[in-house]
Parts: structure tokens; sequence; C-alpha cells
């Protein structure tokens, strides 16, 4: 160890920079060379010891510089006091673009819905937008749940239909 001292505290100097934490890694070096001891095979004590100190030191380095980034991002304006975003979210509140383009689609929808045959546009009405199941329907109509499923799958595809013409029409 009296050998190696000076070596093991270069290395460790040149890496960090810092003659408190080169004296610390040197230490931690050791410390570590002395309880694996039993693993080093032949006289390489010099190098191995080296290798840790180098290990040691890098290691510490890239400890510090991953702490110093976290605190510099909670130190930032875009963290409160207590950790949480402030003026990095985004606003979703629709724009006037997107609140023309929404009109545009509700009135392409209605437009749709209405052009459905009186049977297919009830199912889809009754399931879809005010939400009732296929039983409470079928009370209603008196169709049978089969047909109301056969009837609202038609009404669905024509509605999905409606609605890519109008993206496309949107993109043309």
């Amino acid at each position: 160890m009296a050998r190696t001292r000076d070596r093991v505290f270069g290395v460790a100097l040149r890496i960090l920079r810092s003659e408190s934490e080169a004296a610390e890694v040197t230490q931690e070096t050791f410390l570590s060379a002395w309880r694996n001891l039993k693993q080093l095979s032949g006289d390489q004590f010099g190098s191995w010891v080296h290798r840790i100190a180098a290990n040691r030191a890098l290691m510490k380095l890239r400890h510090e510089k991953m702490v110093s980034q976290v605190e510099e991002s909670l130190d930032s304006p875009q963290f409160t006091e207590r950790g949480s975003l402030i003026d990095t979210v985004a606003d979703w509140a629709p724009d006037a673009e997107g609140q023309t383009l929404d009109a545009e689609l509700q009135r392409a929808i209605e437009q749709a819905s209405q052009g459905l045959p009186e049977e297919q546009r009830r199912v889809f009405m009754l399931r879809d937008i005010e939400g009732l199941t296929y039983e409470e329907i079928s009370e209603i109509t008196g169709d049978s749940v089969p047909a109301l499923k056969s009837r609202l799958h038609r009404a669905r595809l024509a509605m999905r239909a409606a609605i890519d013409r109008f993206y496309t029409e949107r993109t043309a």
C-alpha cells in the first residue's frame, strides 16, 4: 500500500481534479482492494489497485455529473419548489382552426347520420349516442338483438365512410 499510495492518489487526482475527492477515492480503493485481496492472482498488485482507483474515480465523476444535471434541472424555472412542472404543459385548448374543424366534422357527422336509412339511424342514435343496451333498444323498437346488431354494424360502416370522406376532402 505504501508503494502504490501516491500513484493511486495521482490517478484519482487527474480524473477528479480535487484533492479531497482524490483522497476519498484513494481510501475507498485500498479498502476495496483489501476486501477483494483473495481475487488477486500473481504479483500484479500495483496495476490491479491502479485499475480499481481509476474505476472508482470515474464512477464518482459520473455520479457527480448525474447529480449536477438533476440539480440543474430542478433549479430551472420550469419546476416549482415541490418539483412539479410549470409552464411546459401543452395547451390543449382548441384553437380557432381546431374549433372550425370540430364544427365542420360535427356537421358532416350529422349529415351522414341523417342520410342513414331510418332503421339504421334509430339504432345508431339509441346505441352510440344515447348509450342504451341492445336489450333496451329491443324493448323500444320491438326488433331482435341480432337484427339490431346487424343494423348498427351497417350504420357504423356508413358513418365511418362519411368521416373518411370528410378527412379526405380536408386533406385534398
